[in-house]
């Protein structure tokens, strides 16, 4: 038996890399198509856009990793269909629920992962990846250069006669802040613009300051200061998991995710007995559509997932999954239990 374990596995990773990484490929150029888009609001140089890369790495593999396996699980015993091995397995006294039980462990690990993917790691990269756009959006609004004429930093009027942009330094700078109760002064030898997770700061050294009200004139010499401003994009922070998946935040929408993600997740374990309906055929007499019916199937059970959820809330996963196993279950009787 364990030869047949391996022969049968040997096929299924060469037919799921196959599947696999075509399906992979597809899914990360959509991806690059739409990271493109952010260019036309935000610069991002060659490692900025392989970070935004590996932040939606996880979803990309979560979405490609089911639909591969199972494909190649039914493609793998379609095969070796056609090619008569599964006669003469069965003909040794196998039946096929031990292949079914062959199929089990793969399918339980892979549904393990996928579920510690899109309720782990997922939630914790969707934040980073928010925090570095609103980050990248924050310097793409304040794009600091030398012009005679100011610009806006918070409260504070700001002239620059010497920029350095792309490394955001700054020579002879002079901030102007007319207040309710005083008017503010501030010169600076130089300063540099850092962005801490979407809120800017404005590092001045070596200059001085005045203030005056309306009886009073003030004046300071400093080495150092900082003056911050806070965009109106809100900077994001992740609390931890289960914060995340209970706070009021996107709640409509993070309870979609979990529902569907829930049942994409087991999707290959629940799946089993519809590899080996549609995988165990007797070639000389049955003539499956194949690719037809692993296409419908994807589809129906994706499209179950998205839409009953509207009426029954989270009962969807329940409902679902033992719908898909109990019909897949059923198929299987009919197609492969009674004929082998």
């Amino acid at each position: 038996m364990g030869k047949l374990h391996r022969y049968i596995f040997s096929h299924l990773n060469v037919l799921f890399f196959s599947i696999f990484i075509p399906l992979f490929t597809i899914a990360s150029v959509i991806f690059m198509i739409k990271l493109a888009t952010y260019t036309a609001i935000i610069q991002l140089n060659v490692a900025e856009m392989g970070k935004l890369y590996l932040f939606v790495l996880p979803e990309l593999l979560f979405y490609t990793l089911p639909i591969a396996f199972v494909v190649a699980g039914a493609l793998t015993l379609y095969r070796l269909s056609n090619d008569n091995e599964m006669v003469v397995v069965f003909s040794l006294g196998v039946s096929p629920s031990y292949l079914g039980k062959i199929l089990f462990l793969p399918s339980f690990l892979l549904s393990l992962v996928l579920i510690a993917d899109f309720l782990i790691i997922t939630p914790y990269l969707n934040i980073v990846n928010e925090s570095f756009l609103v980050s990248k959006k924050a310097e793409a609004q304040f794009n600091l250069t030398a012009s005679e004429f100011g610009h806006s930093f918070g409260n504070w009027i700001l002239f620059i006669n010497k920029s350095d942009s792309n490394k955001k330094l700054y020579d002879n700078v002079v901030l102007f802040n007319i207040d309710v109760k005083e008017e503010i002064l501030i010169t600076a030898d130089h300063a540099k613009l850092l962005n801490h997770n979407g809120m800017l700061q404005l590092n001045l050294t070596d200059g001085n300051g005045y203030s005056y009200a309306k009886d009073t004139f003030k004046y300071m010499k400093y080495e150092q200061l900082k003056i911050n401003d806070t965009p109106d994009n809100k900077i994001i922070t992740y609390n931890g998991l289960i914060d995340y998946w209970t706070n009021d935040t996107r709640r409509e929408r993070k309870q979609q995710i979990l529902i569907t993600n829930t049942l994409l997740g087991f999707f290959p374990l629940l799946s089993i007995f519809l590899i080996m309906a549609l995988g165990i055929v007797h070639a000389r007499h049955q003539k499956r559509w194949i690719y037809l019916w692993l296409f419908l199937s994807i589809v129906l059970y994706y499209m179950s997932a998205m839409l009953l959820q509207k009426w029954l809330i989270y009962w969807t996963i329940p409902v679902v999954a033992f719908i898909w196993f109990g019909g897949t279950y059923v198929l299987y009787r009919r197609l492969v239990g009674n004929r082998f």
